[in-house]
């Protein structure tokens, strides 16, 4: 009950060692039970949006934490590839340079928000035109107004449905389009995904599904008695 009321409380969660440590247990046990609660929660109904829309990406760095293919690999490189990223050590011993900005290593996640509070987080495969314009197809009405950045897939998606679209930009002067038409909702809810996952350093990557939903269920509202009871 205590990892549960870490994990949903109104305090920021802790790192598994941090809590672990705090109730003198083994880490392994209370990523266990992380990894239970992330079961119950991964299936979440997909929101109803209307009116003005909000959508934007943010970006979460790819990360390999746990994984062991470079240790299969340099323990037998005949017969295992080389994986494809190079390990973090390796941009300070052999002088690699990191790469800057976005690159194939940033995973995009779709934020999508709505003037009545409907709200989505969605990761993405990739950021190709196509994938976000199909990841946004089921959730904008024909009826709604869109206010995104000028990313090609928004007004793709505006375009083919007939859906009036705002383009708003990131220097001062640009961020509001006729008065009320922003994505600053959506961009406060990247301020609070950043707040939320920067004491986790970088979750694995093939969990990172588990605490996107672990952030909707927290600003929905949801404490203990319900995922219990969901279960």
């Amino acid at each position: 009950m205590i990892a549960l009321q870490d994990m949903l409380g109104t305090s920021a969660p802790q790192s598994v060692r941090k809590l672990a440590h705090r109730l003198g247990l083994n880490k392994h046990t209370v990523w266990r039970w992380r990894m239970l609660v992330f079961s119950i929660i991964e299936s979440g109904s997909i929101p109803s949006f209307s009116g003005i829309v909000e959508a934007d990406e943010t970006y979460q760095r790819e990360s390999r934490k746990g994984s062991r293919e470079w240790v299969r690999h340099l323990a037998d490189p005949q017969n295992v590839a080389q994986p494809p990223r190079p390990r973090l050590c390796d941009f300070t011993t052999k002088g690699m340079k990191m790469m800057r900005g976005l690159s194939k290593w940033q995973l995009p996640i779709l934020i999508v928000a709505d003037r009545g509070g409907a709200r989505l987080f969605q990761r993405l495969p990739d950021r190709k035109r196509l994938t976000l314009e199909r990841a946004m197809q089921p959730l904008v009405p024909g009826d709604a107004v869109l206010c995104s950045d000028g990313a090609n897939g928004y007004a793709s998606l505006a375009r083919k449905g007939g859906i009036e679209h705002f383009v708003v930009g990131s220097k001062p002067g640009t961020r509001v389009a006729a008065g009320c038409y922003h994505i600053q909702s959506v961009n406060s809810l990247h301020a609070r995904y950043n707040r939320f996952i920067r004491p986790f350093c970088g979750p694995a990557t093939k969990y990172l599904n588990g605490y996107i939903r672990w952030l909707e269920v927290r600003l929905a509202g949801l404490g203990p008695a319900e995922i219990i009871q969901a279960s």
